[in-house]
C-alpha cells in the first residue's frame, strides 16, 4: 500500500486526511508513526510560513514526500487572534478546553453580530526533488456563546456555521469535510494528487 506522511501528531487532523486518502488506497502516517522525536518549531508569522517550514523540515529528515498543515481560527473582534497561535492560545500545553475558555472569556461582552470568524488552513507539500506547493481553504462562521456538539476537535464546539444551523462539533465527519477549511484545501490538493503521491513513496 502507498503511504503519505502528514507532519502532525494530532489524530484529529489525521482523520481529515484519511477521509481523502483512504478511498485512493493510500495509508496516512503521522509523526507518531514514523518518528515521535520530530518536533518542528512553528516560528512563522503566517499559516503559509508555518506549513512550508514543517513540510520541508520533515521531508528533509525523512527523505520522503510530506504534507504539512497549519490552520487556525481568526476572530474579527480579536483582530484576527488567535491566528497562528490557535493551538497554544491559552498556553504551551495546547489544551483545547483552555483555548476555548480563553476565547469565550475574551468575547463575553461582544454581541452576536460582531462575533464573526473564520477557520483558515494552508497545506504545504514538500518532497525530494520537488518544488514545495501550497493549497489553502477557509470557512466562515460565528463564535457561539457556549460549547455545542461532541464531534471534531479544537474550537469546533464553539464555531457556529449559519448555513448549517449547527456548530462544527455538531456536524458529522462527512458534513464537516464538505464545508471545512481543511476540506476546501484538501479538494484543491486532490486535483494534483497523482503528482503528489508517487508509487512506492513513503515505504
Amino acid at each position: 500500500m502507498r503511504e503519505i506522511v502528514i507532519a502532525t501528531s494530532n489524530r484529529g487532523k489525521a482523520k481529515d486526511f484519511e477521509a481523502l486518502f483512504a478511498p485512493q488506497g493510500i495509508r496516512v502516517l503521522t509523526l507518531q508513526d514514523v518518528d515521535q522525536a520530530i518536533d518542528v518549531k512553528e516560528t512563522g508569522v503566517t499559516f503559509e510560513e508555518n506549513a512550508i517550514l514543517k513540510a520541508e523540515t520533515v521531508s528533509q529528515l525523512l527523505g520522503k514526500t510530506v504534507i504539512a498543515d497549519d490552520s487556525g481560527l481568526e476572530i474579527d473582534a480579536l483582530d484576527g487572534r488567535p491566528g497562528v497561535y490557535s493551538a497554544r492560545y491559552a498556553g504551551l500545553d495546547k489544551s483545547d478546553e483552555a483555548n476555548i475558555d480563553k476565547v469565550l472569556n475574551e468575547l463575553a461582552d461582544v454581541p452576536a453580530a460582531e462575533r464573526t470568524a473564520r477557520f483558515r488552513c494552508v497545506l504545504a507539500v514538500a518532497g525530494p526533488g520537488r518544488e514545495t506547493e501550497t493549497f489553502s481553504g477557509s470557512c466562515e462562521g460565528v463564535i457561539h456563546t457556549e460549547r455545542k456538539g461532541e464531534n471534531g476537535f479544537g474550537y469546533d464546539p464553539i464555531f457556529y456555521v449559519p448555513d448549517k444551523g449547527k456548530t462544527m462539533a455538531e456536524l458529522t465527519p462527512d458534513e464537516k469535510n464538505a464545508i471545512s477549511h481543511r476540506g476546501a484545501a484538501l479538494r484543491k490538493m486532490e486535483i494534483k494528487l497523482s503528482d503528489i503521491i508517487v508509487e512506492g513513496d513513503g515505504k
